[in-house]
């Protein structure tokens, strides 16, 4: 079978998509919404629009604030971007290429965000009353959130093998029958 496959395309565009629109929500929030210079804007009881540079990866974690740091970290998440899309065309079940699509089109969308700011533009804030249950996050950190949740769920959850039990019944009940 061929390393392009309509599956792999599939994942592909989706990747693009994810792509697509979170750069397009990133583009309205700081030209549009001037939310880098505004900082808060208030739309739900429970949500906000509050601009962040997140400097590191997750929650922070590996902040980059040196020139040789931001350059490791955009080595590292450039590396993990490229496993994933080796990993996805590797792949043949669809639930696993559209989750891997996820986690890599959002990987871009922030590797996008490194490159033209040195950070990555965050602006999502969901919260209950001051209870902040996550950090300010995009489109892109949304993404590979459930792409990995998804990927999780398959693996635990989801068997995409027929049942051999049959099989073995049958298989047996033909040898003693001869």
């Amino acid at each position: 079978m061929g390393i392009v496959t309509p599956k792999r395309v599939q994942g592909l565009i989706i990747a693009a998509a994810v792509v697509i629109v979170d750069q397009f929500v990133k583009w309205f929030v700081l030209s549009i919404l001037k939310l880098r210079e505004v900082g808060v804007v208030d739309l739900l009881p429970f949500f906000d629009l509050r601009y962040a540079e997140n400097r590191g990866i997750s929650y922070g974690l590996l902040t980059a604030d040196s020139l040789e740091g931001r350059i490791g970290l955009f080595l590292l998440t450039g590396i993990i971007a490229l496993g994933v899309l080796i990993w996805m065309f590797r792949e043949n079940k669809m639930g696993d290429i559209v989750a891997l699509a996820l986690v890599l089109g959002g990987a871009l969308g922030n590797i996008i965000d490194r490159v033209r700011f040195t950070y990555v533009v965050d602006y999502a804030d969901f919260h209950l009353g001051t209870w902040r249950p996550f950090a300010v996050f995009n489109v892109a950190d949304a993404a590979i959130s459930a792409g990995v949740v998804l990927l999780l769920a398959r693996s635990l959850f989801i068997s995409d093998k027929p049942s051999d039990e049959g099989k073995d019944y049958q298989a047996g009940a033909a040898t003693e029958n001869k």
